[in-house]
């Protein structure tokens, strides 16, 4: 099968395709096929939909049942059997556990729809339009999501001013020369400072489109203080990094910190299915009926899988103690490849299985993620110029594939990088 179909008809905003021009067909664990039956590893995830791999056995046999037995498939907010079993579960599993007291939310069923919801609640609640967001942060495409997300050229597609957000530094972003919340803070309790009085702030703990940017456990629990002396309604986007990719079940807990809203998409359906959750303190859940839907937010077969991944994966820390392993074991791969490198500065990044390798020479990671693929292993890059080589495995690789995998990286690395002067 070639390609044509898609260069006719698809329209010129697919991106992803561009990189990995082969036609796909099946997927199994850690592994995607192309038509003419070339292999390929997997270190994209399905950009962090894909924690468990592909087609979990776990997963996919209670969905097959549930559809053979004709359940609900569309089912808007009303109560079902399927969203009744995974509120249980994720009640006993995910939040008594973590001593977290939560409304969900089920809002539409992406990411930016998370997002969206969480934005507008904190106004509501507080009466205040402006919101905190920081360098670097990624948070959905849709207008609101894409006024706390820094990148200038997503940005740019809007086509209108996006307004009141106000950037503020990520951890690090002045090198340490800077003291955490210097200018934030100030800028809250100067009368002069023209700042909009905020409604909350948006963060994620480890930055993924961003650059795998990881924000230390000291910095994150100064911002929960800040917040709360400050009246701030703190928002955790977990949408990339939750569901286990940085190892607990939620990228904060390593901090301590309690968000007051939390934003989860991508891998909590477990199987690639649309689904997104908005966690909400109870006293915060001030919503009216009706005041935030979605015709999708009720994707019944993604409750289904989403109970079993839970139920498989999380009924004990044994995937949490893997993860943070498996991430240990990249960082020192990586830490190895940046020195020995004396002709291109590489530098490891990330937390968990969330891990990159940023380039000195910016554009050599995408020639680096093409070398990879012409090898057999599916990698993408992050950050502002795509300096940034992104590994985010699925959680459930093997030891063996990991080791693969990172000869893989490897290789490809080097491959752009020897004879190349610093």
């Amino acid at each position: 099968m070639e390609t044509t179909v898609f260069d006719d008809l698809e329209s010129e905003v697919r991106s992803y395709c561009r990189n990995w021009p082969v036609v796909f067909d099946t997927a199994k664990g850690s592994h995607i096929t192309d038509i003419d039956g070339k292999k390929y590893l997997d270190f994209f995830a399905g950009a962090g939909a894909l924690n468990y791999g592909h087609n979990p056995d776990a997963l996919k046999r209670p969905l097959l049942e549930y559809l053979a037995r004709d359940g609900i498939t569309h089912g808007l907010d009303m109560y079902t059997t399927a969203k009744a079993e995974f509120l249980h579960t994720f009640e006993d599993l995910v939040l008594k556990p973590r001593g977290l007291d939560y409304k969900v939310q089920f809002p539409g069923p992406t990411g930016a729809n998370t997002v969206e919801s969480a934005l507008k609640l904190a106004r509501k609640i507080t009466g205040r339009e402006s919101m905190i967001n920081f360098t670097n942060g990624f948070h959905g495409m849709t207008l609101g999501a894409l006024s706390v997300t820094g990148n200038s050229m997503k940005r740019g597609g809007a086509g209108i001013p996006l307004v009141h957000a106000t950037p503020m530094p990520f951890d690090n972003y002045f090198d340490g020369t800077v003291p955490d919340f210097l200018m934030f803070e100030r800028l809250l309790e100067d009368a002069g400072s023209g700042l909009n009085e905020p409604a909350g702030v948006i963060v994620e703990t480890v930055q993924g489109e961003g650059g795998i940017n990881p924000a230390r456990i000291e910095w994150l629990q100064g911002l929960e203080d800040l917040c709360r002396r400050q009246g701030l309604i703190l928002i955790v986007d977990d949408v990339q990094m939750g569901v286990g990719r940085t190892g607990p079940f939620f990228s904060f807990e390593a901090a301590g910190i309690k968000p007051d809203i939390v934003c989860l998409s991508k891998s909590i359906s477990g199987y690639g299915l649309p689904m997104a959750l908005t966690l909400i303190k109870p006293e915060l859940d001030q919503w009216g009926p009706g005041e935030h839907n979605g015709t999708f937010r009720g994707h019944n077969p993604a409750f289904v899988t989403a109970t079993a991944a839970l139920k498989e994966y999380w009924a004990d820390d044994t995937l949490e103690r893997g993860t943070i392993a498996k991430g240990e074991r990249i960082g020192a791969a990586l830490g190895e490849l940046a020195a020995s490198s004396d002709s291109v500065e590489l530098t490891p990044k990330g937390r968990g299985l969330a891990r990159g390798l940023q380039f000195s020479q910016p554009e050599l990671a995408a020639k680096a993620c093409a070398a990879a693929f012409e090898r057999g292993l599916i990698i993408e890059t992050a950050g502002p110029s795509d300096e940034v080589m992104k590994l985010m495995p699925p959680l459930t690789i093997t030891d063996g594939e990991l080791e693969e995998g990172l000869g893989l990286v490897g290789e490809a690395v080097r491959a752009v990088t020897e004879g190349m002067s610093a």
